[in-house]
């Protein structure tokens, strides 16, 4: 969904400065929380659902299209949303519904209920069957046996059936299907090695399709005669809808030579099981499917459709922060590359908006938009933030919430619990503390999905007072970084007060970013 879509939700609100001044910087702290909150409610299972089946007695309407219920509905799903989507789902159309399988993650049904969201588990006279697995986000033989249940299901239905195949993040380490004669021992390495030396979701699930039997259309194949519906929960920079949870409803064309790429990209073609080699040697064909505008596929049996993006989480976010008297300015939902580059680029907007504006070194800007290419932020979307800002300091405007999404990637060399919100959080925190900073900002990045690597936080929130904290504590931030230490850092600094900790959220859309600006303080608010 395009960006400039929300743009409308940007409009300046003037509000009170002296009423804004006199609350304290703290308060951002607290409205960052609520602006993250907001975009993380947005994109929740049961409202993206509501939002996109619309029913009428026996039809049902997806994204303009019509499709007849006669007890002829099967359902299927796969990631860390679909089990609150097929709560929801099951509400709207469950009296049509013969059986169902979702598959999710390990432990997520106790998890929920023990967060008092019964609303996203099935009844107890559900008809749909409920898999759990993937321990840690990677694919495990339990993960595996949903993925055959989900094969069958598939592979048996007719002309006259309807499937409703429910997708969101997580969805390819729970939908594990190698393609033989490799196992899911060494498919799992060589994903386990990508992750480890920095390739992005985009690589990852690049080479997934190509080593796996449902994914690249290969589940729409399986289900070939019957209809099929796919609504999406993407987690993937842009929605590109081949590599949400690597496009099981999508065609993959095979092309070898992608995939090798991408392994000698991180030196890893020679380290590699021959299986693979015999694997890459197939090319197997897959159901097409034209591509359309709007991210959604419409031909033959299949219907493709994104119901919940991070887009759509950053104008939820926008709303909230107008709510909260702050002037919002969305960035770009598309923020990838090293969480060093990206880091840079925040502190550099920071110094860049309390900068007096005759004052400003051109030099700066000009830094900014070296950057965007690293950090992948088109120069115009940095051109048009940066406006915003000198306007902001010409008008008198009150304070402002920068917001972006996306999926920064951390390069590990050290064995330290951590992820790449809190990671980004610390580096972001080094920046607004340096000398060249002192702006006031305080900066939020969190997982929409509630669990930031192998910890029990999404993020965290800080500003330019962390090192000094660090410092009076006698925390070494620095070897907490190389040790990519992030979640022990911030759960040792003033008791773990700086952790963004919702729990579980049970959506998944990415990561959402919010620097909150306060006024300059060189502005006269008489």
């Amino acid at each position: 969904m395009a960006l400039s879509r929300f743009f409308h939700l940007q409009h300046p609100l003037r509000v009170s400065l002296a009423s804004l001044c006199s609350r304290s910087m703290s308060s951002l702290d607290t409205r960052a929380r609520a602006v993250f909150s907001a975009a993380v409610e947005g994109v929740q299972p049961d409202i993206v659902v509501r939002r996109s089946l619309e029913r009428h007695g026996d039809k049902l309407l997806v994204n303009g299209q019509s499709f007849t219920l006669t007890n002829n509905l099967y359902l299927v799903g796969f990631g860390k949303a679909v089990l609150g989507m097929a709560a929801e789902a099951e509400r709207l159309v469950g009296d049509n519904l013969i059986k169902g399988v979702v598959s999710v993650p390990h432990g997520i049904q106790k998890t929920l209920h023990n967060h008092g969201k019964e609303k996203m588990l099935l009844e107890n006279n559900s008809r749909i069957t409920v898999m759990e697995g993937a321990k840690n986000n990677l694919p495990d033989a339990d993960a595996q046996k949903s993925a055959e249940c989900i094969r069958e299901l598939a592979s048996g239905l007719t002309e006259k059936d309807l499937l409703l195949v429910l997708i969101s993040g997580g969805g390819s380490a729970l939908l594990p299907a190698p393609a033989p004669p490799m196992s899911l021992q060494e498919k799992q390495d060589v994903t386990r090695k990508l992750a480890a030396a920095g390739a992005t979701i985009q690589e990852l699930n690049t080479v997934r399709r190509a080593l796996s039997l449902l994914k690249g259309g290969g589940l729409a194949q399986c289900a070939n005669p019957a209809q099929v519906v796919a609504l999406i929960l993407s987690d993937v920079i842009g929605d590109p809808l081949d590599l949400i949870a690597s496009g099981p409803t999508v065609r993959s064309d095979f092309k070898p030579e992608e995939v090798w790429a991408i392994l000698d990209r991180y030196k890893l073609s020679y380290s590699l099981p021959s299986s693979m080699n015999e694997v890459l040697s197939k090319a197997r064909p897959h159901y097409g499917l034209q591509v359309q505008e709007q991210q959604e596929e419409v031909q033959d049996h299949v219907l493709n459709v994104v119901i919940g993006s991070n887009t759509i989480a950053l104008e939820c976010a926008s709303r909230k922060a107008v709510e909260l008297g702050l002037r919002p300015v969305i960035l770009s939902p598309g923020v990838c590359g090293d969480v060093c580059s990206v880091a840079r680029l925040y502190g550099l907007l920071s110094r860049f908006a309390c900068s007096p504006e005759k004052e400003t070194p051109p030099e700066l800007a000009a830094e900014i938009l070296q950057l965007g290419p690293e950090v992948g932020v088109e120069s115009w979307d940095l051109c048009r933030t940066m406006n915003v800002l000198v306007e902001e300091r010409k008008e008198g405007w009150g304070a402002t919430c920068l917001l972006a999404g996306g999926e920064p990637t951390v390069q590990l060399t050290g064995k330290g619990r951590g992820g790449r919100n809190q990671e980004l959080a610390l580096r972001v925190g080094l920046e607004l503390s340096s000398d060249e900073v002192k702006s006031g900002a305080v900066f939020l990045s969190g997982g929409t999905d509630g669990q930031d690597g192998p910890t029990e936080a999404a993020g965290a929130v800080t500003d330019g007072e962390l090192m000094k904290e660090a410092m009076s504590q006698g925390l070494d931030i620095y070897g907490f970084l190389t040790n990519n230490d992030s979640f022990t850092f911030f759960s040792q600094l003033t008791e773990g007060r700086r952790l963004l900790m919702p729990g579980l959220t049970g959506t998944n859309v990415m990561d959402v970013h919010a620097m909150l600006l306060p006024p300059s303080p060189q502005r006269d608010f008489q």
